[in-house]
């Protein structure tokens, strides 16, 4: 894989639904996997992707979970953790620990290794580094979005993720933050704020009340078809973007 990558975003829910059903439905995407092994969490998930990008949504089953602590910290703010696939994720990991970022947990069950940093010292969210033997090919193999992933793939509603807005009292600092993490410099976006760019989505920093990923941007068909679909989801609805799961979803033609 010759560049690091978004390979998946979650989200955090009191319940799965209504947001699994609502996301599904407004954005015309399916449920490829739900992932048994997170109930050793007090979680349950869906996984959904957006073209090759995987949107996970996750919910506690039960008090005392480290998702239900973190939508108590948030009030509510569903943006919980940003995944990336990379060559090395131990390499990424000592790296972080090098600047203070403790890595809160490593996931070794091959194909698959991931390395999980704590959200104290990310700020904002969870990220995590992981890699899969043989996903060189991005339509290749990626145990977290289970066996069979790539036939629930649906382009005729929403074509890809295209951005993450990242929301701090302090943006520049933020992003400077995860720079030094994810090992990509920050430039600046169209209207000059900092951002990201990775190879396919940009992560965008932005001026609020506290460290929180609080937006989404998906690349859609037809903003009106999308937007009058989620209004008849019952969500808030401007003319580009809706809420749903404690974030904002823009969308963009």
């Amino acid at each position: 894989m010759a560049h690091m990558r978004l390979r998946q975003i979650c989200l955090v829910a009191p319940h799965l639904e209504p947001v699994v059903g609502d996301i599904a439905a407004i954005l015309g995407l399916a449920v490829c996997y739900r992932d048994s092994n997170v109930a050793k969490y007090g979680l349950e998930n869906a996984l959904l992707p957006v073209d090759t990008t995987l949107l996970e949504v996750v919910a506690p089953t039960q008090p005392g979970t480290a998702a239900g602590r973190f939508l108590d910290k948030t009030h509510g703010h569903g943006g919980y953790m940003a995944i990336f696939a990379c060559d090395d994720p131990d390499e990424r990991g000592r790296n972080a620990e090098s600047i203070g970022v403790r890595i809160a947990n490593v996931i070794d069950h091959p194909p698959y290794h991931g390395v999980q940093l704590h959200p104290r010292d990310c700020r904002a969210a969870f990220i995590e580094f992981n890699h899969t033997d043989g996903s060189d090919d991005i339509l290749g193999p990626y145990p977290p979005a289970g066996p069979d992933w790539q036939p629930s793939i649906r382009t005729d509603k929403t074509q890809a993720l295209i951005a993450v807005e990242m929301q701090s009292p302090q943006p520049d600092d933020l992003a400077q933050h995860w720079s030094r993490i994810i090992g990509i410099p920050v430039s600046h976006g169209a209207l000059g704020e900092p951002e990201i760019a990775l190879v396919n989505c940009s992560f965008r920093f932005v001026k609020g009340a506290s460290d929180a990923m609080t937006g989404l941007t998906f690349r859609v068909n037809d903003l009106a078809q999308v937007r009058d679909a989620a209004r008849s989801r019952g969500c808030p609805c401007g003319g580009d973007f809706f809420l749903l799961g404690g974030v904002t979803f823009h969308i963009v033609a």
